[in-house]
């Protein structure tokens, strides 16, 4: 099936849902492992959605999802291994994209061209270029994208962001967000045969042509650049969203990385250590990130400290959100987190928000546009690591310079084609 013509009977003229009392959204999940179904957990337990088809290359993921749909509604979605069957046949009204990161763009677009509105995970894209045409889709379809950053509903960002906005941190100069974990080098893997039934042909997709490694899939495709960005790609992007969110500016104008695999040794290929420098018109941000030296010297080991006149503030995760004044004589302010199980996150407030937002023809709260320029930031930041120098950026493109627009974008594996 080419998708290059798959999608051209006017499918994008399809018109928007509207609020129908009793009637559910035909959803259709896309990558139905570990987040894929936390996701659809959500969309079930809101009493507004029916899961009708799951989407998957490797039928025992499937197969795991369908138990525990059984568990949770009266719901048989059935099973595809290729997406694209699955839009022709379900036509759903909203699809979940949960695929790996190289799987955002093609899906995405393709439901948005077969009617469907979409949730799909960050970061949206593997390369600036696709979250480009994710965007363009999406306004040319006129289908709502909420992008799985769920942050910009969690209660203590929320109330965090109204304290650093109210200008009682005073004024920031510089903005630290970080990730570091324990870990240590790690041990090779070797390839094996795929799982049974698995099609990894399908699976690898538009990515270059590999053997299996059973350390790629389930769940360890984020520190294999074919596939990822590492780890700037993945936290990064939510600690660079909470600097976007606060900032009215809305990218940098340049952009330096550091950074090499220094401890470990295993199977994988992206950087153990990262820093990146980020030179915004009035402050500067940096992301650092490690994979060893987890320690109980550091207060905080993960989150966004945004430096002021007036004090230091900590944006954290499982910590809440923690206020240090610069005055002695003042006591700290810290609010705890209201996280929701399993996994520590807000999706749940997420959803309903893009339940509203297709029932009121509003943008969703974590709009395909905002998602873009979070993307961004973490994906700029792996156009200078590859470079090893620093880049300029315009909002669309790094001016003057061939060899950083040429990483906005990757070739793709045949019959794939990049999407414009």
């Amino acid at each position: 099936m080419d998708r290059r013509v798959f999608f051209q009977a006017g499918l994008a003229a399809v018109p928007l849902l509207s609020a129908q009392p009793g009637r559910k959204y035909k959803t259709a999940l896309i990558g139905s492992g570990w987040w894929g179904m936390n996701i659809l957990r959500e969309a079930l337990a809101s009493g507004d959605c029916s899961a009708v088809a799951l989407a998957d290359p490797d039928p025992n993921q499937m197969d795991k999802a369908a138990l525990e749909i059984g568990k949770l509604s009266s719901d048989k979605p059935r099973h595809y291994r290729d997406y694209r069957e699955m839009l022709a046949k379900e036509r759903p009204d909203i699809a979940i994209v949960a695929t790996p990161d190289h799987w955002h763009a093609l899906p995405t677009i393709d439901a948005v061209k077969a009617g469907a509105h979409v949730y799909v995970e960050k970061p949206i894209s593997h390369t600036i270029d696709e979250g480009k045409a994710m965007v363009r889709a999406a306004r040319e379809a006129g289908r709502y994208i909420q992008v799985g950053l769920h942050r910009r509903v969690s209660p203590h960002p929320i109330s965090g962001m109204a304290f650093l906005k109210s200008g009682k941190v005073g004024k920031i100069g510089m903005v630290r967000t970080f990730a570091h974990a324990a870990g240590g080098p790690g041990v090779k893997t070797p390839d094996t045969e795929p799982p049974k039934g698995m099609d990894w042909d399908l699976w690898l997709g538009p990515a270059p042509k590999r053997n299996f490694n059973p350390s790629i899939h389930p769940r360890g495709f984020r520190q294999y650049l074919d596939f990822a960005n590492g780890t700037l790609g993945d936290w990064g992007v939510h600690w660079m969203d909470q600097v976007l969110w606060w900032t009215d500016e809305t990218h940098p104008k340049s952009v330096h990385s550091t950074g090499n695999r220094f401890v470990r040794q295993d199977s994988t290929d992206a950087p153990d250590t990262q820093v990146v420098s980020y030179e915004f018109e009035s402050f500067t941000a940096t992301w650092e990130q490690r994979h060893y030296a987890g320690n109980n010297a550091e207060q905080h080991l993960i989150g966004a400290y945004f430096y002021g006149t007036e004090g230091t503030f900590h944006m954290g995760w499982r910590d809440g959100w923690t206020f240090y004044p610069a005055k002695k004589s003042e006591k700290p302010i810290h609010v705890e987190p209201q996280l929701n199980d399993p996994d520590g996150q807000n999706i749940k407030e997420l959803w309903a928000d893009f339940l509203t937002a297709i029932r009121e023809k509003r943008k969703p709260v974590r709009d395909i546009e905002i998602g873009y320029r979070a993307t961004n930031a973490a994906l700029l930041g792996m156009v200078s690591w590859r470079l090893g120098r620093s880049i300029k950026w315009d909002g669309n493109q790094c001016p003057g310079d061939a060899e950083g627009n040429a990483l906005l974008r990757r070739p793709y594996r045949a019959p794939w084609v990049y999407p414009v």
